[in-house]
């Protein structure tokens, strides 16, 4: 599955904007990291860009997300590395995260919804406005509905700071998005 065909599988399960922008997201971030850590581009973004392609099938019964988007990608022709790294994002099936990739998701995913609350809280919600420091001072506060925090200090199993982790993930959502009014 190329990175066209699994945009276009998508977009068939995702109506909602705002979920379609942070699988968006989610995939600049991988790719990001992936450049970062020496590896596969390709594979990584589509990790980010499918890891959420069962949420809408799924809502109301977070035990099924990650299974249910595991069971429609193995029907297409995609590494069994991404499936894995996609089931593995859940902490209800207890895979242990073994690889830097599966690693990046279960911590970066979170990330990318805290930087979009981030600008949501700017009064033009530009993308680009937002700071590492706005997005770092706000990872302390645990009341941000929907964010679980404790996967963003996953980071530190990626054996870099928290600044690395913020400017990694804030930089490679604001060139994705370049300008773009969350």
């Amino acid at each position: 599955m190329n990175r066209d065909e699994a945009f276009e599988e998508l977009k068939v399960r995702l109506y909602d904007k705002d979920l379609l922008r942070h699988s968006l997201a989610v995939e600049a971030v991988m790719k990001e990291f992936a450049k970062y850590y020496d590896a596969d581009i390709e594979t990584w973004g589509l990790t980010g860009l499918l890891h959420d392609i069962d949420i809408e099938k799924t809502a109301g019964d977070p035990e099924k997300h990650s299974l249910v988007a595991a069971q429609i990608l193995e029907n297409f022709d995609i590494d069994e590395s991404i499936i894995y790294c996609i089931r593995s994002q859940s902490d209800y099936h207890e895979l242990p995260r073994k690889r830097k990739m599966d690693k990046v998701l279960y911590a970066a995913d979170n990330l990318t919804q805290l930087i979009t609350y981030c600008a949501n809280k700017l009064p033009d919600k530009n993308l680009s406005d937002v700071t590492v420091q706005m997005v770092i001072e706000n990872i302390t506060k645990s009341d941000v509905k929907g964010i679980n925090f404790e996967h963003i200090k996953h980071y530190k199993e990626l054996n870099i700071t928290l600044l690395e982790f913020v400017e990694i993930t804030l930089h490679a959502m604001q060139k994705a998005f370049d300008n773009l009014k969350i």
